[in-house]
């Protein structure tokens, strides 16, 4: 069975990628939602190893000097993070791995797994970005402009991602993901087993001949 990719999908607030992440794991089946660890207490419903792996601080700090996880943060007095066990299980199993995380956590990614394809997932225009936020009509406008001086911070990183992908029309975007991801699989350095075969049998050819 050939491994699975690590996929990071990053976005500015109103972007829509978790309703992107939603779509793909719905439409496709060869993807899979990696599923953080942190420190903060389970909600009313929640399940341990299904929304987070439930730590404790102390659990959690053994993790990060073990060097368990992919990356981590803190917000808010509680710590999150990607477990590389668990992830590393399902890319065995031939499944994409969905990391929908901000950027700090990408790039420190990106340093440890080269390998992983960075998405970075945008509205048309800044103006956009402005009308979603606001057409969400959950936030006032003091927190709207400051999601919005967040996100012209993190449009100054969007060149260390791999791809950049508009989402002007939800169905499109989900489609153009997709695609994205499954040419990304032909890269040369995710096949250079095959590589190495046709060298070895252009050998053993002149070998016959």
């Amino acid at each position: 069975m050939k491994k699975g990719i690590l996929l990071i999908l990053s976005g500015f607030a109103g972007s829509g990628k978790g309703t992107i992440v939603k779509e793909l794991l719905d439409k496709y089946d060869n993807y899979a939602l990696s599923v953080s660890a942190t420190t903060r207490s389970p909600r009313p419903g929640e399940k341990d190893g299904r929304e987070y792996f439930f730590k404790t601080v102390e659990e959690f700090e053994d993790m990060i000097k073990a060097e368990e996880l992919l990356e981590y943060a803190r917000y808010v007095d509680n710590y999150y993070g990607t477990p590389a066990e668990y992830v590393e299980k399902m890319l065995k199993d031939g499944k994409d791995v969905i990391l929908e995380i901000e950027q700090q956590g990408a790039l420190q990614i990106k340093e440890k797994r080269p390998d992983a394809l960075l998405l970075f997932v945008m509205p048309p225009s800044v103006d956009e970005v402005y009308n979603r936020l606001k057409g969400r009509g959950t936030e006032n406008e003091e927190t709207i402009l400051k999601r919005m001086r967040q996100g012209a911070k993190e449009a100054e990183v969007i060149g260390e991602y791999d791809f950049l992908i508009i989402n002007d029309d939800l169905d499109e975007c989900v489609k153009r993901v997709h695609n994205t991801i499954q040419s990304a699989k032909y890269a040369t350095f995710r096949n250079m087993d095959l590589i190495d075969d046709v060298v070895k049998g252009f050998g053993e050819f002149f070998n016959k001949h």
